[in-house]
């Protein structure tokens, strides 16, 4: 339950920042944050090959410091590509796009909701671990 209402309080904090046009979604910014979820795609990647060879990197996955603070930065790229989502959203409607362009933009923040969620539930696991 705390996970979905951080994913929650997080997308909501995010949808404010959007709309007061504190954080400017510009092409800077998209190519920023592109970057860093392709990152942490790769990040991703790179995790499962070496998994399926064997080596698991523990101290990427327990609750010490440095997998908090990976966690950390995921969730701030996962809340950050929320701002795109919105972006998109609210650009497809300015343009007129057609209707079936609706469930793109849907899709997309579903995707990236769901993203988060994880990785909030990840944190959360890894903070729950640090209680021993």
């Amino acid at each position: 339950m705390n996970a979905v209402l951080l994913t929650m309080m997080t997308a909501f904090v995010m949808f404010l920042l959007y709309r007061s046009r504190l954080i400017k979604v510009d092409q800077k910014f998209m190519r920023i944050i592109t970057a860093a979820v392709g990152a942490v795609a790769l990040y991703y990647f790179i995790t499962i090959i070496l998994s399926l060879f064997g080596v698991n990197l523990v101290m990427l996955h327990n609750s010490g410091p440095l997998s908090i603070g990976i966690s950390l930065v995921i969730i701030g790229v996962a809340a950050f590509s929320l701002m795109m989502d919105f972006h998109f959203i609210e650009q497809a409607s300015a343009a007129g796009a057609p209707k079936h362009m609706e469930w793109y933009g849907a899709f997309g923040l579903m995707v990236t909701l769901i993203w988060l969620y994880l990785e909030i539930l990840k944190l959360l696991a890894k903070f729950a671990g640090n209680r021993d």
